[in-house]
């Protein structure tokens, strides 16, 4: 596990801040894709009228914002490393006519929140980029009230999501692309069997749930699916940016035809698999 933390959230809010025209130029996509993960978090997490909501590592609001609808007379907060995001996210509550919902910037690993603040804490993909996963999931656990909810989601291994292999995969054959230390932050780095319950057993959740939610990604053609692709995947834009113009050319070819190959019904269609975890404080 990389050492210096502090570097790790320094470049990921770089990295973040970056994206986030790209994100939010793709939010209504993103939602829709990612709705089955946030609705089976929120139906585990047994919000109440009156629930104190954290949404942390949130990006643009989600499942924050549907949270925020459920819990009338309750309140939601939203936190994440990148003001930019956020500031999508509040932008989106504006749209809803939202008044229980909040922003806050900070890092998942040092909650700027007393002990027992929160009757619900979510996370919708956010372990996977923290420095240290035990650190967050006990944060989670000591903001949580006792008897509340801590409810995450993350990705399953890479055969379960051809969203992002169609076109990492593709371009790990034609660039080389270093292998990052163990544990290091990426997008399959909580797929490993038990490694999300041995986090929240550590962090003193208890009466743990898992079980895996699948979605479809869908997009209008091939050209749709590369162009959304390479706004708003950091680590597609960098393994880009080590290819010449014309390998950048050949990947794009072959992705396209990957994803042709994909199409059903008009659409081209991509699965995602996540697991999503409960435990009880």
């Amino acid at each position: 596990m990389p050492g210096n933390f502090d570097a790790i959230r320094d470049q990921q809010r770089d990295t973040w801040d970056r994206f986030s025209a790209g994100w939010k130029k793709w939010d209504e996509l993103v939602l829709g894709w990612l709705a089955p993960f946030g609705d089976a978090m929120l139906r585990l997490a047994k919000l109440r009228e009156d629930s104190h909501v954290l949404d942390v590592a949130a990006g643009t609001g989600e499942p924050g914002l549907t949270a925020a609808a459920m819990v009338p007379r309750g309140k939601v907060t939203v936190t994440d490393l990148s003001e930019r995001m956020l500031a999508v996210a509040a932008e989106n509550a504006t749209r809803r006519g939202l008044t229980n919902f909040e922003t806050k910037v900070c890092d998942a690993g040092a909650l700027p929140f007393a002990d027992a603040s929160f009757d619900t804490v979510l996370c919708r993909f956010g372990f996977m980029f923290f420095p240290d996963v035990a650190l967050a999931a006990r944060e989670f656990g000591r903001v949580a009230k006792p008897g509340g909810r801590v409810c995450a989601a993350v990705w399953c291994g890479p055969d379960k999501n051809p969203w992002a292999t169609t076109i990492m995969s593709t371009i790990a054959r034609h660039v080389d692309m270093p292998t990052p230390p163990p544990g290091s932050p990426g997008l399959f780095r909580c797929a490993q069997a038990g490694m999300m319950r041995h986090a929240f057993e550590e962090a003193g959740l208890k009466d743990l749930r898992e079980e895996d939610v699948s979605s479809m990604m869908t997009h209008a053609s091939p050209e749709t699916y590369w162009n959304f692709m390479t706004d708003i995947a950091a680590p597609v834009v960098a393994g880009l940016a080590k290819a010449d113009a014309a390998t950048q050319a050949k990947i794009r070819d072959e992705v396209l035809s990957l994803a042709r190959q994909a199409m059903q019904d008009g659409k081209v269609r991509l699965r995602s698999t996540a697991t999503v975890i409960v435990g009880t404080r």
